[in-house]
């Protein structure tokens, strides 16, 4: 789609009597990969919820995929908001078979129940599961899955539709060394590949930064710190002051570490 596929304009959220985010600008072009780290309590899964149109903001304007949150009927619009969270993933039917997970992103809803779909449906399925090597597992329950193989088939099911921008909400989170590093190195090659829609993701961890990733977002107590290119964006500067400790940054081919710097004695 022409233009930007996500616009904040001076938004704020509040949530009894407590602002989550205060005067966020923020744009999202259809070419770029953003991460967006802060600690907890920062107002990052806000963000994406007012980025998924899921919640408006208490002020200011939010315009996705062209349409303003609170002001429009966003339903058509449903299918081109990929979304991955903890949080959908509880609303999943353990029960609900895994092919069936992700093909019941076509009508935005989370179990079958009286949807009809077509061959091309399940087609399309099952190459997205062949994509995020999930396809040997088209016929297990959901809640028969480890904590890794149902991040990927969240976010298989949230590619299902061909979004116009995809939300992942700490896509990494629980996930031990190698399901993190399989993740991670998904991601990475589904955000390299220039077809990709434009996507969004939370982490808090530096580690957890795929390639492909070309802008950062820093937050803090619900104001945006820092935003733009990933590579100035992201310093050891720029972290020490959202984390509130002295971190040193490294980068090793397009992957980064973060560690407290170790305090000197004279």
């Amino acid at each position: 789609m022409a233009g930007s596929v996500l616009r904040l304009h001076d938004v704020s959220v509040v949530r009894d009597g407590n602002p989550v985010l205060q005067g966020v600008d923020w744009t999202v072009e259809p070419d770029e990969r953003w991460v967006i780290l802060g600690p907890n309590g920062a107002g990052k899964t806000t963000m994406l919820q007012v980025a998924a149109a899921a919640i408006h903001p208490s002020s200011g304007e939010a315009v996705v995929l062209g349409e303003t949150v609170g002001h429009s009927d966003l339903s058509e619009l449903r299918p081109l908001l990929g979304f991955a969270s903890t949080a959908l993933a509880r609303r999943i039917p353990r029960t609900e078979r895994v092919l069936d997970v992700v093909m019941t992103a076509a009508y935005a809803v989370t179990g079958r129940w009286n949807e009809l779909y077509e061959d091309i449906d399940e087609r399309r399925a099952r190459r997205v599961l062949s994509e995020w090597h999930l396809d040997h597992l088209a016929e297990r329950t959901f809640g028969s899955l480890s904590d890794g193989e149902q991040k990927r088939v969240q976010i298989a099911r949230s590619v299902m539709t061909d979004p116009e921008i995809l939300l992942l909400d700490e896509p990494a989170a629980s996930l031990d060394l190698g399901g993190r590093e399989e993740l991670v190195q998904l991601l990475g090659g589904y955000a390299s590949d220039p077809k990709s829609p434009a996507i969004v993701m939370v982490t808090h961890h530096v580690e957890e930064i795929p390639l492909g990733f070309n802008r950062a977002l820093l937050l803090k107590d619900g104001r945006v710190t820092a935003a733009g290119p990933i590579a100035e964006v992201l310093t050891s500067e720029s972290l020490s002051e959202t984390f509130g400790v002295d971190v040193e940054l490294t980068e090793t081919e397009g992957r980064f570490t973060a560690r407290a710097r170790q305090a000197t004695s004279d």
